[in-house]
């Protein structure tokens, strides 16, 4: 990414359709990419997260992987494994509203990944979620098809 956050929301302040920016300090970075864009992938699931793992088993061309996790920190959402599937398939970045676990791993892996924190409980495997659908979180709708920006200013 050659442009900042930052600068994309000094290119867009006279435009009428401002950059839409996540609350601050609201995600900690993971991976070794503090930086990443792609298109917005979307899904929606609390606590249980086959259908991550699924999305992250196909090819991502550059798209990011938005996770709505219902903001729960008692199960982790993604580890090593389905971490290492992203970079696999050739996932720029996962975005999740909820936790992470095996960050030690995760940190060494050529991905962006922004969550809120960390927990070593795996998840359930029971609900199956939605996929493709509108997630809102952190002050901002994220919308399947548009597009993300994240560096290590938000």
């Amino acid at each position: 990414m050659t442009k900042t956050v930052a600068d994309l929301c000094d290119d867009a302040i006279p435009s009428p359709g401002r950059v839409h920016v996540c609350e601050a300090n609201y995600f900690k970075p993971y991976g070794l990419h503090g930086s990443f864009h792609g298109k917005i992938r979307t899904c929606r699931i609390f606590e249980s997260n086959p259908l991550v793992r699924s999305i992250l088993s196909t090819p991502g061309g550059g798209d990011v992987l938005v996770v709505d996790g219902g903001m729960s920190m008692r199960t982790a959402l993604m580890g090593d494994q389905i971490a290492k599937l992203a970079v696999e398939n050739g996932w720029a970045g996962v975005i999740i509203n909820g936790c992470i676990r095996d960050s030690a791993i995760i940190n060494t892996l050529p991905l962006g990944v922004k969550a809120r924190g960390t927990v070593p409980v795996k998840s359930l495997k029971g609900h199956a979620g939605e996929q493709g659908v509108a997630v809102a979180f952190a002050g901002v709708e994220f919308v399947e098809g548009w597009h993300v920006y994240a560096d290590e200013d938000g």
